[in-house]
């Protein structure tokens, strides 16, 4: 989510071009790439190999007409690289390398792109569906997007559910929100039931705020249902089992925190605070909550 709230804060000093979709294969596994490229040659980007459709991130940069991409088993540990030579974002195939940084071992990739997710108010077009980033020990996801004209971006207007490995489709849910940055998705167990939930980004609004959308499993069924949870830029803490919601406004001189516990998947109000910039004594003082 973090990375969807920096490309929308960017996006006037640093180009955010559109999302592309490939599929194909590396090695002999059958693969889906999705790519995000920003001018100053930052790429984001995540594959998955079709058996197993738990999606890997791999990062990277693209330096002139070289893509490079790193799959890491930790944050500071390279795993392997994928390497794309003569790219270009137009490319409809594009052709490259994995390889093992331990072992040196190599496999060919090759790619053909299903569709680009761009913007502009003279696009147009259908429902895509694209492959999501975060997906939970048994289902992936993908989000529904759809444009119109005299629309700039793109909207989220719904997302679809998928079992592992079978590919199986669990569960349409109709929804309408935001489309910033690589991914809406992120996973966490919002409720503190012990169970994988999901969380589509839903809009971003003045100053630092955003919100989500909160949907969660059903714990007899392979169904989710969205749950009422809401609130500005909304933090889950589950070793308290505590939900944080902080509120910024004015140019940052008001802001309001507010602490929630939940009760049969509601969110149920502990406390609320207020402080605001108080300019004779150049510092921040508690005020009444509106």
């Amino acid at each position: 989510m973090k990375k969807i709230i920096v490309c929308f804060l960017l996006i006037v000093n640093t180009i955010c071009f559109g999302q592309s979709s490939y599929s194909g294969t590396l090695g002999e596994y059958p693969i889906t790439l999705v790519t995000y490229h920003y001018s100053d040659g930052v790429s984001l980007a995540y594959y998955s190999y079709n058996k197993y459709d738990t999606p890997i991130t791999i990062n990277g940069n693209l330096k002139g007409r070289e893509l490079t991409l790193y799959e890491k088993k930790s944050k500071n540990q390279v795993i392997a690289t994928l390497t794309f030579s003569n790219f270009e974002i137009d490319d409809t195939v594009i052709r490259g390398k994995w390889v093992n940084t331990k072992t040196k071992k190599e496999l060919n990739i090759y790619l053909k792109k299903d569709f680009d997710i761009n913007y502009g108010d003279d696009l147009e077009w259908d429902t895509k569906e694209l492959l999501q980033s975060k997906s939970t020990k048994k289902h992936y996801f993908k989000t529904i997007i759809s444009k119109k004209k005299r629309q700039f971006y793109g909207r989220v207007i719904g997302v679809k559910v998928f079992e592992k490995r079978t590919d199986r489709l669990i569960q349409k849910i109709n929804l309408d929100c935001q489309l910033f940055g690589i991914d809406n998705v992120s996973v966490d167990d919002y409720n503190f039931d012990g169970i994988q939930d999901f969380s589509v980004f839903e809009a971003s609004y003045t100053g630092p705020n955003t919100s989500s959308i909160y949907i969660l499993k059903e714990p007899k069924s392979e169904n989710y249902f969205v749950s009422d949870f809401s609130g500005t830029s909304l933090e889950f803490n589950s070793k308290e089992k505590l939900i944080y919601e902080h509120n910024q406004c004015c140019g940052g001189s008001r802001h309001t925190n507010a602490t929630y516990k939940v009760i049969d998947n509601k969110m149920v109000l502990i406390e609320r605070k207020c402080i605001e910039y108080d300019k004779e004594k150049e510092d921040y003082v508690n005020v009444k909550c509106e």
